[in-house]
């Protein structure tokens, strides 16, 4: 009964399955009227559907998660996190500021990482908006109350954008020597970064983290319910995609 109600509000009470039935009530009465359109807005319909559910979004996210494995053994010199938002002025434990989800994850393996190596660690991202935070030393600050020295950190605050990460990065790392950097980022982004790296002629250790999905694939019915999250996914697949199309411009 409890899966059965959750069905119900999942499907016909939130985003974005209030939307999809809502459309789908509109295409049942133009179709009935015999109104034109009708079909093209059902096309939408269906298509909106599909993409808000945990089938296809997981799907489209798993294809970019499975191309990298975390290395058996880490053998860098210095460990590279990447930044993904944050929040500006929210009370934190040091300080203000909080990383977003994935660029939380992000640090906490990069975190992870240090104690099982005690390597460096770059944390480079800067602040995108004027509404968002200093990402850099937000998670510097995150850091060191986690125990890592503050000598172990070394901020790259001017990154705008995945470019900006590997364009900057790179002058740290030729300025201190460093030559075998294990760069850290989300699954679903770590192609992406690869190859913006390259561009730079930075050859890294791809240690992929913030999974959206799991690795092995199991059906269950409610992965066919209209949900936000997997239309996000839907989001940050395509905009990968994208990205992985225009890598060679940008």
């Amino acid at each position: 009964m409890l899966v059965l109600i959750k069905f119900l509000y999942i499907t016909f009470l939130l985003p974005p399955g209030l939307f999809i039935a809502a459309l789908a009530f509109v295409c049942g009465r133009m179709y009935y009227r015999h109104q034109r359109g009708a079909g093209l807005l059902a096309l939408i319909t269906v298509l909106l559907y599909l993409i808000s559910t945990p089938l296809v979004g997981d799907i489209l996210i798993r294809s970019l998660e499975s191309r990298y494995q975390p290395p058996a053994a880490i053998t860098g010199d210095v460990i590279v996190t990447l930044g993904g938002g944050a929040t500006a002025d929210t009370p934190n434990v040091h300080g203000q500021g909080h990383l977003m989800g994935s660029a939380a994850n992000r640090l906490l393996t990069a975190a992870q990482l240090h104690r099982l190596t005690g390597k460096p660690v770059i944390v480079s991202g800067g602040q995108v908006f004027a509404n968002t935070g200093k990402e850099a030393e937000i998670a510097r600050h995150i850091l060191q109350g986690l125990g890592v020295a503050d000598d172990n950190i070394i901020v790259e605050g001017q990154s705008l954008n995945t470019t900006d990460n590997a364009k900057f990065t790179q002058k740290i790392i030729a300025e201190r020597g460093f030559t075998s950097p294990v760069l850290v980022t989300s699954a679903f982004h770590m192609e992406r970064s690869v190859q913006q790296f390259a561009k730079y002629n930075m050859e890294v250790t791809p240690y992929p983290t913030d999974y959206q999905t799991n690795t092995r694939f199991i059906f269950e019915w409610h992965l066919l319910w209209p949900r936000a999250d997997a239309f996000y996914n839907t989001q940050l697949a395509v905009k990968e995609y994208l990205g992985l199309m225009a890598v060679r411009w940008f």
